[in-house]
């Protein structure tokens, strides 16, 4: 029997199914904040790490890589064009500790505390119900394990992020963004109370400010190709995905734009045995 994915899956699924032929672009080099969530996990060899919303396996690689031949990773995505990606890259460094499946974060069907580490980068905020997504990702944690979820901060992509929607905005009202998924937790606190509200009582939260670089407008537009973004893109008809472009070619070029914000936030929980007695009191 088929699963019919609800809505918001539906469309992210299109979405990222849309960009795989970008997403691995140098533009979008987004394997070192995968990288970082992992290693601050300090994984051991052995340990058995689930990572969902995977991607092309930006933290599932690394991951095999530090829990060793003997360790295992499960990546799970929506998007299979990008599980394809993500199986080559594992082909090609011969791998046999990573396993890549199709799958949607609210109906994993894992068992209970089966996982050392379970990952989330920049993934949790696609879901409307964030609390239960954290809180499906938690039940999986064993005791003495450790739940990473890797989220974007303030003022993604800016001033660029704006000069995109502007330009949609101009084209077609009805598809601009005021307001990106990502901004609901866009802040330590936020994120905080999201995990405190799916029960995870205690987490080391940090906040990193930071740029990525934009060497010329082509990149822009590689990013824009494999990204969210073209959700949007695919909406519009050729010729006002043209205009979109040149809008943001022209701004790039007479601003000398050369980085854009990308702030991220990492939080680390870890499931002690004092925190699974309190909640079962609670």
């Amino acid at each position: 029997m088929t699963t019919t994915l609800p809505d918001a899956q539906q469309r992210v699924a299109a979405t990222y199914n849309a960009a795989s032929d970008f997403y691995d672009h140098p533009a979008n080099s987004w394997s070192r904040f995968g990288e970082r969530t992992i290693a601050r996990l300090g994984l051991k060899p052995a340990a058995r790490v689930l990572d969902v919303c995977c991607g092309t396996g930006a933290a599932a690689i690394p991951a095999a890589e530090a829990v060793g031949p003997a360790g295992s990773v499960l990546g799970i995505d929506l998007a299979e064009d990008l599980l394809h990606l993500a199986r080559a890259k594992v082909r090609s460094r011969g791998m046999s500790n990573i396993e890549f499946r199709l799958g949607d974060m609210l109906d994993l069907r894992l068992p209970d505390t089966q996982f050392d580490a379970v990952v989330c980068v920049f993934g949790i905020f696609f879901v409307p119900d964030m609390t239960g997504a954290v809180r499906e990702l938690w039940r999986m944690v064993r005791l003495g394990g450790q739940l990473a979820i890797t989220t974007w901060g303030r003022n993604l992509f800016e001033p660029l992020n704006s000069v995109f929607w502007n330009a949609v905005r101009e084209l077609r009202p009805e598809l601009h963004k005021a307001f990106n998924p990502w901004d609901r937790i866009g802040d330590p606190a936020a994120l905080r109370e999201v995990l405190r509200a799916a029960g995870v009582a205690r987490a080391e939260i940090v906040a990193e400010n930071g740029t990525h670089p934009i060497p010329s407008a082509e990149h822009w537009w590689a990013l824009i190709l494999g990204s969210g973004y073209r959700g949007t893109l695919e909406q519009l008809d050729a010729e006002s995905r043209e205009r979109v472009r040149e809008v943001n070619f022209a701004f790039i070029r007479a601003s000398r734009v050369e980085t854009v914000e990308a702030n991220v936030i990492y939080a680390v929980a870890t499931k002690s045995p004092s925190v699974a007695r309190e909640l079962a009191l609670s």
